[in-house]
């Protein structure tokens, strides 16, 4: 869903991009694309000076990077992994150590924007990691993104990623709660979503999201429940990591974990909508 629109803003820079995916259909569509796709990591890693990793968590990361059929056995020492997915901060510490020792670098680098940001490579990028080596990937970053931010050590940048999802998802949640209240009342939805964005109430979830995706029933925003769960899990992980008192994060994890169970996990995550419909029925 990401990693395919990203890695065609790379070619459209005329970066020279070798990509692996398990989805047949993906590795045909980069190829079609001007890319050079493989089966294997590995084998698109072999010689690389960089290699982007945009994955479901961070248990993927490091299989793909560490694993049996590890891409860092390829990788030259010197080289710069830059993980764009969304992993947990303290995780992406713990490889960053790993893949020093084999004298590879790391940043963290998850972007914000979903499918359609990232088609036009208008994404926010939020990088953590040695300064040197986020400028030297910046070239890359600004081809994907509009904003690149430096946000501090290495793992940061997925910090800042998990704690930005829940502020997101909070902002969601409490639309749709909103928007159910006022049905129940008699409003329309749309008026109400209106004033809202009119008014102190407004949030990227009632400006992109609520008319298009909930209100018009397609539930097709491009990014899961599942991987919404994750990042929220994240963020309440964290928090706790960090001996720091955040009800609101565990509260919203145990949401949306909920959620995605009784959803299933290739729900959108906008169908948080119809999970609130149906828990809150009378």
């Amino acid at each position: 869903m990401m990693g395919l629109p990203m890695a065609a803003r790379l070619l459209a820079a005329r970066f020279d991009v070798r990509g692996s995916d398990l989805a047949r259909d993906a590795r045909e569509a980069f190829a079609a694309g001007g890319g050079t796709a493989f089966e294997r990591p590995r084998d698109a890693a072999a010689g690389a000076s960089v290699l982007i990793t945009m994955l479901p968590d961070g248990d993927i990361v490091r299989e793909a990077l560490l694993g049996s059929e590890g891409a860092a056995e390829v990788l030259s020492p010197g080289s710069l992994v830059i993980d764009m997915s969304s992993s947990a901060p303290m995780q992406t510490r713990d490889l960053a150590v790993e893949l020093a020792d084999r004298n590879i670098q790391l940043i963290d680098a998850p972007v914000s924007g979903g499918v359609r940001r990232a088609l036009d490579g208008t994404l926010s990028i939020m990088a953590g990691g040695d300064i040197a080596q986020i400028e030297r990937a910046r070239p890359l970053l600004n081809a994907m993104g509009k904003s690149v931010i430096a946000t501090g050590p290495i793992g940061s940048g997925h910090a800042v990623k998990a704690l930005n999802n829940y502020v997101s998802a909070a902002g969601l949640a409490a639309a749709c709660e909103a928007a159910l209240i006022a049905e129940r009342f008699g409003i329309d939805a749309g008026t109400l979503v209106d004033v809202l964005n009119v008014s102190t109430g407004r949030n990227n979830s009632t400006e992109v999201k609520m008319k298009p995706f909930i209100l018009s029933g397609s539930f097709a925003s491009g990014f899961s429940m599942a991987l919404m769960a994750k990042d929220l899990r994240a963020a309440a992980d964290l928090a706790d990591q960090l001996d720091v008192e955040a009800g609101g994060a565990r509260d919203a994890a145990m949401l949306w974990t909920q959620a995605a169970e009784a959803l299933g996990k290739s729900a959108d995550h906008t169908e948080i909508y119809r999970f609130l419909a149906r828990s809150k029925t009378v």
